[in-house]
């Protein structure tokens, strides 16, 4: 989980959330779909220009976008019927600098609490102008939290009906190239227990995402430790229950969502993994990002960050030693320090984005 904090973090959850999306209710109300399909020119983009997407088109299963709201000058929220879900979903969509021609698509995942808390990259990096100079359209859903992207055995009572993978493989993509224009063209992103997800869902549906790049992540469920970080996720912080997400601790859906298990299946894909140690580096003091000088920030960070950076860091190990083992080539990068926090990932980012590039097909030459 990003920035895991204190009991008084934890409790403001719901608050913060509630607060997210009052902030999404004051945007510009779009006209009602369906919507004519446009065609981009060089200098505008017709999405933020008026509002709405290009083409309104269902997926197979009748899942499609009722809504849609321009944010700000870089970015409009779209909002997806999900058939598998039955409820509609917030995606934070950002636009290329450039829409002259269809361009490709990074799905760009938030940590734990699922983008419906403070904890997303719009609100904890500077992402959006790093990433809409880059010419790209950037997906990032608002919602899933604590779900690990995943679809569930059955509904949980505090966390909802979750069929993430169908959402993320099968109804968004379709609905997402022709709304925006794209090429076609995917990569996929994610930190923390995103960084779990990211594989098994660029695996779920082979060459739907040509790369894909984890931080801080743990490419493992199965194993005695990868299962305990799991249930921390989803139990301990989310209220959840892991026996409604994968069954029992003997059901073969732990090993079914392993990607450490399944990692020939990653053979062929553009990957970055990083990860830090978990010792105290250059954002863990006072003057670091979110920690507004606070003493408390700093040693929730420090503590509780590390210990799960530290936990995480066995995890890529693990998984490097098995890409090597397979044959299978990949990006890793271990920082000497650097726990479980934003300053981090947002470097991390960056850091990745040759890899990005190459997979979204990007020539930077």
């Amino acid at each position: 989980m990003e920035k895991v904090g204190s009991e008084r973090m934890r409790r403001n959850t719901n608050r913060t959330a509630v607060a997210v999306a009052r902030s999404l209710a004051v945007v510009l109300t779009a006209a009602a779909l369906p919507m004519a399909v446009g065609t981009a020119s060089a200098g505008a983009d017709p999405v933020l220009d008026t509002g709405k997407v290009l083409a309104s088109v269902e997926s197979p299963n009748g899942s499609k976008i009722t809504k849609a709201e321009v944010y700000d000058e870089h970015s409009i929220i779209i909002w997806v019927y999900s058939a598998s879900m039955g409820r509609e979903i917030p995606v934070d969509v950002w636009r290329p600098a450039d829409t002259s021609e269809p361009r490709p698509t990074l799905y760009l995942l938030n940590g734990a609490g699922g983008g419906e808390d403070a904890g997303t990259w719009r609100l904890q990096t500077d992402a959006i102008d790093f990433l809409t100079e880059k010419n790209i359209n950037v997906v990032s859903p608002l919602g899933g939290r604590f779900s690990y992207y995943t679809d569930w055995y059955s509904p949980d009572p505090v966390l909802g009906n979750n069929k993430w993978t169908t959402f993320i493989t099968e109804e968004l993509p379709p609905i997402v190239d022709a709304a925006l224009g794209t090429n076609g063209v995917n990569a996929i992103a994610g930190l923390s227990s995103s960084g779990t997800s990211v594989f098994s869902l660029a695996t779920a549906k082979p060459g739907l995402f040509n790369g894909v790049a984890a931080y801080s992540g743990c490419a493992q469920t199965s194993d005695p430790i990868g299962k305990q970080f799991v249930k921390l996720t989803v139990e301990t912080w989310g209220g959840g229950d892991v026996v409604n997400m994968w069954g029992s601790d003997d059901d073969p859906a732990w090993e079914a969502n392993d990607p450490y298990l399944h990692a020939e299946k990653l053979r062929g894909l553009e990957l970055y993994v990083s990860n830090g140690t978990g010792l105290p580096g250059r954002y863990d003091n006072g003057d670091g990002p979110g920690m507004n000088g606070d003493a408390g920030n700093v040693a929730n960070q420090v503590i509780v960050g590390g210990v799960i950076e530290a936990a995480t860091n066995y995890c890529t190990h693990n998984l490097q030693d098995r890409l090597n083992e397979l044959g299978i080539p990949a990006t890793f990068k271990f920082r000497d320090d650097g726990t479980h926090s934003w300053g981090y990932w947002e470097d991390e980012l960056k850091e990745s984005w040759p890899v990005l590039a190459r997979a979204l097909d990007i020539d930077e030459s």
